[in-house]
């Protein structure tokens, strides 16, 4: 990924020095002309193109914005009520997750989210131990997990 940021920038500058246009408008052109080029050279490449990463990172950090969103308001609307009508728990999800830094940004993400909290990591690194203010149903928060947070970090990743 980091070579392809490379050429691009080059590509970008070289832009600027064919047109003999030292300006960041002269930039933006040459790094889309780049962009450009990089998407027909694909096939040259062993991963996929790192404007794919850059676009699933956006998506992640909508979602984890539309989590904390939703969630800020189930907590508050908790808080709230006259009678506090919860029902905490602790669940063992295990993740799918490879890499010691996937398994850390799911970690932070939920832990960031409210009403939800990473007590643990197991030691294979397999499974996360977490601890929700509102547990209705063990498979319905993991599915929700799985189907935000993993399945976002897994595109950036992979």
């Amino acid at each position: 990924m980091a070579f392809q940021v490379m050429i691009n920038l080059a590509m970008a500058l070289l832009w600027m020095i064919i047109n003999d246009a030292w300006s960041f408008a002269s930039f933006i052109s040459g790094f889309f002309l780049g962009l450009l080029v990089l998407y027909f050279m694909r096939g040259f490449f062993r991963e996929r193109l790192y404007f794919h990463r850059v676009y699933a990172a956006l998506v992640l950090m909508l979602i984890f914005f539309k989590e904390l969103i939703l969630s800020s308001f189930s907590v508050a609307r908790q808080i709230l009520s006259p009678k506090l009508n919860i029902s905490p728990g602790i669940f063992e999800m295990e993740t799918t997750l490879e890499k010691e830094w996937e398994l850390t940004l799911l970690s932070l993400l939920i832990t960031l989210t409210p009403g939800t909290l990473v007590v643990e990591v197991a030691p294979d690194n397999r499974s996360l131990f977490i601890h929700a203010m509102d547990l209705q149903s063990v498979e319905a928060a993991e599915k929700e997990i799985r189907n935000s947070f993993e399945k976002a970090i897994r595109e950036v990743s992979r």
